[in-house]
């Protein structure tokens, strides 16, 4: 029974999930490759579902994000949205999956 119980902890680890997060993107941060840094250092597939980004540079912006990978992953690339102390909405999903 204990090694059906570490296969299944360890599937949970490598299940693939998603989440749907919104985040505001001030005019400072424009020139940074932030969504490009998700894909690159935290392995995560984004999907870009919506998006509002002035190329002068002039106004914030915002990105609707549809971010898929492993739970690991995904709370890995929150982390670093939420250090560059980005508004970010509706992360809850991947919170849930958590309890």
């Amino acid at each position: 029974m204990a090694n059906f119980s570490d296969r299944s902890s360890q599937s949970s680890d490598s299940r693939l999930t998603q989440t749907r997060i919104k985040v505001h993107i001030p005019k400072d941060l424009h020139e940074e490759p932030v969504i490009s840094r998700l894909i690159s250092h935290h392995g995560v597939t984004v999907n870009i579902a919506a998006a509002l980004l002035g190329a002068n540079m002039r106004d914030d912006g915002w990105f609707e994000l549809e971010l898929r990978g492993k739970p690991a992953q995904i709370q890995s690339a929150l982390t670093y949205l939420n250090e560059l102390d980005l508004e970010i909405w509706g992360q809850s999903a991947v919170e849930e999956d958590g309890w």
